[in-house]
């Protein structure tokens, strides 16, 4: 039986539409790696456009991505994920195009951003912070520590003394590859093959302590648990600064061998719930003195021309902005897609698993 609405149903209706509506508009839902965001920038945020940002945090691009795949494009509104996944993200169309003409800051990003081989033409990204993953090392344990990945990689620089490595398999292998002479970017099977060989047998050292992600090493570190790991430049800052007497003999190094250079970046879902203030929290976030309040926060660089004469002192130097020499050893994690992509799984899956 079909049954007529009278006008004051159709009212009804209507009032409830316009609330639920009412309610999106007044939700920013961003899901970002942990301990990112400066809350005095959420805050400010929330006050100037009337909405409460819902945080949800990840560890991990793939944790990220597959949140995303199960469902997660219609959760969030803004995720922040890595160069080399970028494109992943693209092509399985779990993101959406940015709407530039409501971007009004971003002429502010820096040039070498503006255009990214991970994203042409920026479509589907403006970029967040970028910073380098690099070795960290107690320096009392290692006084003439050489500028090397042989500091986890080869037996004899480091005989005695626990070390970890990175969890992110394109990252662990690309270091291996580096330490190897193939480059960090290597992409051959017969690279990997021989860097996923030296990650195994850099497992059976009996000081070899796990693969251990970005934060985690550091605090390891500065518990004496290990003495050589890999980290992100600017955590490494950021914990110095705030804990000086535990890291006071600690130091961070690009390897001259090269390492990987990182952009994270932010994009829209793209079934996001609210696609119109994700739009204003990126420009938000572009604007010169909020990018660089929130660099001053991360001690990440700052992907923002306009913010420059804003940032702290610390962040114009080492360790957080890399000496021209070793800008040039920095280079991108691959992205990787198809039979390419499962054949790498595959043999970090291996490596993992032995």
């Amino acid at each position: 039986m079909q049954i007529h609405k009278t006008p004051l149903a159709l009212s009804l209706a209507s009032l409830m539409l316009a609330g639920h509506a009412q309610a999106q508009d007044n939700k920013l839902y961003l899901f970002n790696w942990t301990e990112y965001m400066d809350p005095a920038i959420i805050e400010a945020f929330e006050e100037e456009h009337d909405v409460d940002v819902v945080q949800s945090y990840f560890n991990s691009n793939p944790e990220m991505f597959a949140k995303l795949q199960a469902g997660g494009t219609s959760q969030y509104d803004i995720i922040v994920p890595s160069n080399y996944y970028i494109p992943r993200l693209i092509e399985t169309g779990l993101v959406q195009e940015l709407d530039k003409s409501k971007l009004d800051n971003l002429d502010n990003v820096m040039q070498q951003f503006a255009d990214p081989a991970y994203d042409p033409g920026a479509r589907y990204s403006a970029p967040y912070q970028w910073g380098v993953t690099g070795l960290i090392y107690n320096t009392e344990t290692f006084p003439d520590a050489p500028k090397s990945w042989s500091l986890l990689f080869d037996d004899e620089t480091n005989a005695q003394h626990p070390f970890g490595l990175m969890g992110d398999g394109q990252v662990s292998i690309g270091s291996a590859c580096a330490y190897l002479g193939h480059g960090y970017d290597c992409t051959s099977m017969d690279a990997w093959r021989e860097a996923a060989q030296l990650l195994l047998d850099t497992k059976e050292r009996e000081t070899f302590s796990g693969f251990t992600d970005g934060t985690p090493a550091l605090q390891q570190l500065a518990r004496g648990v290990t003495h050589a790991g890999m980290s992100y430049n600017g955590d490494f800052l950021f914990f110095k600064e705030e804990n000086p007497d535990a890291f006071a003999e600690m130091a961070f190094m690009i390897p001259d061998e090269g390492a990987e250079m990182w952009v994270d970046a932010m994009m829209i879902p793209a079934d996001a719930p609210n696609p119109e203030m994700a739009h204003e929290f990126i420009d938000f976030i572009l604007d010169a003195e909020v990018g660089a309040q929130l660099s001053n926060y991360n001690y990440y660089a700052s992907p923002n021309q306009a913010a420059r004469p804003h940032l702290d002192e610390a962040l114009a130097k080492p360790p957080v902005q890399p000496s021209e020499a070793d800008m040039e050893r920095l280079h991108f994690t691959p992205t990787l897609e198809g039979e390419q992509l499962q054949m790498f799984q595959q043999l970090w899956s291996e490596v993992k698993s032995r």
